[in-house]
């Protein structure tokens, strides 16, 4: 995988082609301000509506993103609204908009390693207040009644399953979907939200949302201590960050790659 940051307007992504087809809208919006392109009224004073947002959305499998103004939930009792201001940028973002991990509806906007700031609560909301720095990873919701979601594992719902962040069927969607983390906002229940501590900069925080937990979770649960030996077998996107989790918890660390040039 490929995580890269995306601020606001600005998309960089490896993938030569990717970045071909997405110039032409990155490009023609580049030509205004970003400010002007994604600003909007202050939320906080009418949560009762439908929440306008802008983002880059694929159209169909051909993977080209472009601008596209459409309409989240309005703010509920237990939702936060989040002004987003970094979002990760993940392979599977990729193989999703393309259609190669099966059919997809669209227009549809990816990303699902999100960081921003809390605009507005809803008054149920006791997690997080407006000024919060915030996150969002690949679930927004699930059943939150079945074992799984009571102990923690709501990616394994047993339900309804868990509610991805973008692609995934949502009646509370006016697109009938949920989208991502390409956009200027981001409308979610508190507990799918991660609160981020004040002293860490957002644009580093969200590839820790995916790439980092992916790695994190199973080393914590080898329990291993320092000086074990640890390998690392591909050092990209989610091996570069096991090496530097590794390396913190004092393990001697061994990365395996097919790129010299690595």
């Amino acid at each position: 995988m490929n995580h890269k940051i995306w601020k606001k307007t600005t998309i960089r992504i490896r993938e030569e082609k990717f970045i071909q087809q997405s110039a032409l809208a990155g490009a023609g919006l580049m030509l205004l301000n970003p400010l002007d392109i994604l600003a909007q009224n202050n939320p906080s004073k009418n949560m009762s509506k439908n929440i306008k947002s802008r983002g880059y959305a694929g159209k169909d499998e051909n993977g080209k993103l472009e601008s596209w103004s459409f309409e989240r939930r309005a703010v509920g009792d237990n939702d936060i609204l989040i002004e987003i201001k970094y979002s990760g940028i993940c392979h599977s973002d990729i193989h999703t908009i393309k259609g190669h991990w099966g059919k997809q509806a669209y227009p549809q906007v990816p990303g699902h390693e999100i960081a921003g700031i809390v605009t507005a609560v809803g008054k149920n909301v006791t997690k997080f207040k407006v000024g919060d720095k915030a996150g969002v990873g690949c679930m927004v919701d699930s059943c939150m009644k079945c074992e799984s979601c009571k102990n923690g594992e709501e990616h394994h719902c047993e339900t309804t399953g868990m509610i991805g962040t973008y692609g995934a069927p949502d009646k509370t969607s006016p697109s009938g979907i949920t989208q991502g983390g390409y956009s200027n906002n981001i409308v979610v229940t508190e507990h799918f939200a991660i609160k981020i501590p004040e002293n860490i900069d957002l644009k580093y925080a969200a590839p820790l949302l995916c790439a980092g937990i992916t790695t994190y979770s199973p080393m914590m649960k080898i329990n291993f201590k320092k000086g074990d030996k640890i390998g690392v077998i591909g050092i990209g996107g989610l091996g570069h960050l096991a090496v530097k989790l590794a390396v913190s918890k004092g393990a001697e660390v061994y990365a395996f790659t097919t790129s010299p040039s690595k």
